[in-house]
């Protein structure tokens, strides 16, 4: 009498021989499991992890980006329910193709990347202008802001910078999509030209022109919003 799952002769069958490799797969993701201390473990460790279809790990790493990840993308369509959407495909997406991440950037960089290419093509469906919010941008990598900082700190710094970001906002919203879209892809992804060109399928030259209009456009709007508040404070103390 053979036994179940065993043809005679003792070669197991086919049925056999897949369910003794998925056997294997979850012990070896229980054995990956039990070495990894989720919370604290580094972002490299729980992609290895996540890479061996360890979906604890893969929820981790969602838990600690998706807000980054939720703000880029709305930063870039100021629309919540549409934003909401695009990160959520960019986390599909990037667990669909985890496989594929070699570690040359980081992982919410590479994350970042999804969801910025997702936002480019809605745009460029919809062929329609929005006004974009850079709030946290600034803290995330810098950008126009870090070639405006403040050299001596002092107790109005806080505040100080608060008022820079407002009036960042309001002329970022101020700027055309495609004229915001590079400046953001510029300043706070730090892409070079020839990347920029391919994500928002324009040539080099349309890049750079869009930057330094961009810029120029953004300066006098800085300068003009400025004084704006200064006579408004003036005319408070007055």
């Amino acid at each position: 009498m053979a036994i179940r799952g065993i043809k005679r002769g003792g070669k197991p069958d086919a049925s056999h021989q897949h369910l003794g490799l998925a056997s294997t797969r979850i012990v070896n993701v229980q054995a990956v499991s039990r070495n990894v201390d989720y919370p604290a473990a580094e972002d490299a460790t729980l992609v290895k992890a996540a890479q061996k279809s360890d979906m604890q790990a893969f929820d981790e790493l969602v838990a600690r980006h998706r807000d980054k990840i939720y703000t880029r993308a709305f930063s870039m369509m100021r629309n919540e329910e549409e934003a909401l959407d695009l990160s959520q495909e960019a986390w599909v997406r990037s667990r669909q193709h985890l496989k594929q991440f070699k570690g040359e950037a980081s992982f919410v960089t590479w994350v970042t990347r999804i969801i910025i290419n997702l936002c480019l093509d809605q745009l460029q469906r919809q062929k329609r202008f929005r006004t974009d919010s850079i709030e946290q941008l600034d803290e995330e990598s810098g950008g126009v802001e870090r070639q405006m900082a403040v050299v001596h700190p002092n107790p109005t710094e806080r505040l100080e910078r608060h008022e820079l970001r407002q009036r960042i906002d309001k002329a970022l919203g101020q700027l055309s999509c495609e004229h915001r879209t590079a400046l953001i892809l510029h300043e706070f992804e730090d892409l070079e030209y020839k990347e920029i060109a391919k994500r928002m399928r324009c040539s080099i030259g349309t890049v750079m022109s869009r930057l330094f209009y961009a810029r120029r456009k953004m300066a006098v709007l800085l300068a003009s919003l400025k004084r704006e508040e200064s006579r408004c404070s003036i005319t408070r103390q007055n």
